[in-house]
């Protein structure tokens, strides 16, 4: 599984420390929207509870998709640099 597209309602965590929004690296959230023709997301970041407590517009380039299922032995990891 070697994903490199970022989709509707993928799990993701933070590459990179945004602390004007007061979000850190590896912190998770929910894309909630594509935007810019999938240029940009609007990633909803949320407490145990549900809650939001922040939604924000990032760039591929900040964000890493978390996977939940093994990955293919033939898949290749890819390097992200910011």
């Amino acid at each position: 599984m070697n994903k490199t597209r970022i989709e509707l309602l993928d799990v993701v965590a933070l590459t990179v420390d945004l602390p004007e929004y007061n979000l850190y690296r590896g912190q998770v959230g929910t894309v909630v929207e594509l935007l810019a023709g999938g240029v940009a997301f609007e990633v909803e970041f949320s407490d145990r509870n549900g809650r939001t407590y922040e939604s924000v517009g990032l760039r591929p380039q900040q964000l890493m998709v978390l996977h939940f299922e093994p990955a293919s032995p033939d898949s290749v990891p890819e390097m992200v640099t910011a």
